[in-house]
């Protein structure tokens, strides 16, 4: 399993508009192969901004990865950069791609 996450640094101004936005895109992801789920999550607020992540969990790193270089991917990041969006980040989006080397559920295993 792989996990890819984006880091966002957000203005506390603006962070009902950071949310709105991602309520209402268009991900792409559904039927994607590889693909399992996608959270975005709100993080702590510092004094100069709110930090949230997104956290994509795929099958694989290779199906992270052909994801990234298909159709879907460069629909779901087609007004990634809009100018009127300028002040709603501070800075770019930091990614971090993770191999899961261990999973722990909640299922109860018969003995």
């Amino acid at each position: 399993m792989y996990i890819a996450m984006n880091r966002f640094r957000v203005n506390p101004e603006r962070t009902q508009e950071f949310e709105q936005i991602w309520l209402e895109r268009e991900t792409h992801l559904q039927g994607l192969p590889g693909f399992v789920e996608f959270h975005m999550l709100r993080g702590p607020e510092k004094e100069d901004h709110v930090l949230y992540a997104s956290h994509t969990i795929w099958r694989s790193r290779e199906d992270f990865e052909a994801w990234t270089h298909s159709e879907a991917f460069r629909k779901a990041h087609a007004n990634a950069g809009q100018s009127k969006r300028e002040g709603l980040y501070l800075g770019p989006p930091s990614f971090e791609g993770f191999e899961v080397i261990q999973t722990v559920d909640n299922q109860q295993k018969d003995a």
